[in-house]
């Protein structure tokens, strides 16, 4: 136990010691990577601590972020980050701390995925535990380039030690992560996980096929490979979950940013964030679920609520994703096919409107969809749905975008539009090192 605390500890100073592409990944690191990804402690450790960063530091970047941008969330503090991003349009810098924390921590997570993928075939583990460590590292990295997909015009798909790391478009990259998801399933159907690897590592809070499964289908919709989305959405078993879970050590991230202290550097907007031709069924249980009522406005007139749901406790699990987001992958994908399935779209849409039996509780319970057989009026309706069941989960600003909602005007203070940003620019942290650093998007 002694030496896997130690080789955890080495595994963390990694992760947080990678700053981004421009980072002299040989000195003074190498003899810290030597020791952690030459030995089975010290590959499992490494592991936990990829996981541990993604889901403290990392989603906590994911996650708010594109709130802010897109009216999820309205700031409720002077922090100069949030005002920049509550502010938005194209007067949003670069090094903007939320611009950069978001690049720098995916990156980071990519560079001991790519790591612990080139290093566990070399240490004699047994078959299930490589098998475990490898899929376990695609899926993080294939997470890691979605994320910056969703939120940057170009993004890196592999680090590199000599700060020329490569940017291909944002659909390439969704291509690249559903590449690394197809070779962990493979992985995983050669070698299922040895008991070791889920002792040590995800310790049976992650189901690994049902969330590269779940992963390939939301990827796939966003790439628009409408087809492969609907079938790798069936293929989730829709009552098995993934979590991340946390402890008083490693709180969740989202409370301590809404409520820990009772300093709060951002509360949820009312009605989702979203405009009021967005209307809910008062007993949707899914405001119940997310909000609590509070009769108040931000700084900037904007009304919030108090949070719930999965963010109103310090050890409170996070869902890796939720199951309902595969009946909407369904609906949508269903929708924007060559030739739209109507009544497919329809019988996956009200799997999520009548759900009384989701396994988090994020259960609408009203009545079936009884609007106009149309697309287009369809896709609205998932659209209005998929922003009350994935709330704060980081698909705002990817929805938003995708679904054709009002172009932001690239004016600061607008706090009438849906969003004030399409795009994020790139850090200065990697434009300062890296010369294929693409310019920055107009808005």
């Amino acid at each position: 136990m002694k030496n896997y605390l130690k080789y955890f500890m080495l595994s963390v100073s990694l992760l947080l010691g990678f700053a981004s592409c421009e980072t002299d990944f040989d000195t003074p690191n190498a003899a810290l990577e030597n020791q952690v990804f030459s030995s089975r402690e010290g590959i499992l450790a490494a592991a936990v601590g990829l996981q541990q960063v993604y889901s403290t530091t990392g989603i906590r970047w994911i996650a708010e972020t594109p709130a802010v941008t897109t009216r999820e969330g309205g700031i409720t503090t002077t922090f100069q980050n949030m005002i920049e991003l509550e502010d938005g349009g194209t007067a949003l810098p670069n090094f903007n701390s939320n611009v950069q924390g978001l690049w720098s921590t995916m990156l980071r997570v990519m560079r001991v995925a790519e790591q612990i993928e080139a290093s566990a075939p070399n240490i004699g583990l047994a078959a299930g535990t490589q098998s475990g460590l490898v899929a376990h590292a695609k899926l993080f990295k294939a997470l890691a380039i979605g994320s910056l997909a969703q939120n940057y015009e170009q993004v890196v798909v592999a680090t590199s030690n000599e700060n020329d790391a490569a940017f291909v478009s944002r659909t390439e990259g969704f291509q690249v992560a559903l590449g690394l998801l197809a070779e962990a399933a493979a992985e995983l159907a050669a070698n299922a996980p040895s008991g070791e690897f889920v002792d040590a590592v995800t310790l049976g809070n992650i189901d690994l096929p049902n969330t590269i499964a779940a992963m390939t289908a939301r990827y796939n919709l966003f790439a628009g490979n409408y087809d492969a989305a609907i079938s790798a959405a069936g293929n989730v078993d829709l009552t098995s979950t993934s979590i991340f879970a946390y402890d008083v050590q490693n709180p969740n991230p989202m409370w301590a940013r809404i409520i820990q202290n009772d300093a709060p550097n951002f509360k949820p907007r009312d009605n989702f964030g979203l405009p009021a031709e967005f209307v809910f069924d008062p007993d949707d249980g899914r405001l119940s679920f997310y909000f609590i009522p509070l009769d108040e406005t931000n700084p900037n007139g904007l009304p919030i609520e108090d949070v719930s749901g999965f963010f109103n406790e310090v050890t409170e699990p996070i869902p890796v994703y939720l199951p309902d987001e595969m009946n909407l992958i369904i609906a949508e994908a269903n929708l924007r096919t060559g030739t739209p399935n109507l009544a497919a779209a329809t019988t996956a849409l009200n799997e999520v409107l009548t759900d009384t039996d989701d396994p988090f509780e994020v259960n609408a319970n009203v009545a079936a969809y009884s609007g106009p057989n149309t697309a287009e009026a369809l896709l609205d309706e998932v659209y209005r749905n998929r922003r009350a069941e994935l709330f704060l989960t980081g698909m705002s600003l990817e929805d938003s975008r995708r679904f054709g909602r009002p172009e932001p005007s690239g004016a600061p203070r607008d706090f009438t539009e849906e969003r004030n940003r399409n795009f994020y620019p790139y850090p200065d942290l990697e434009r300062n090192s890296n010369p294929n650093t693409p310019p920055d998007p107009s808005i």
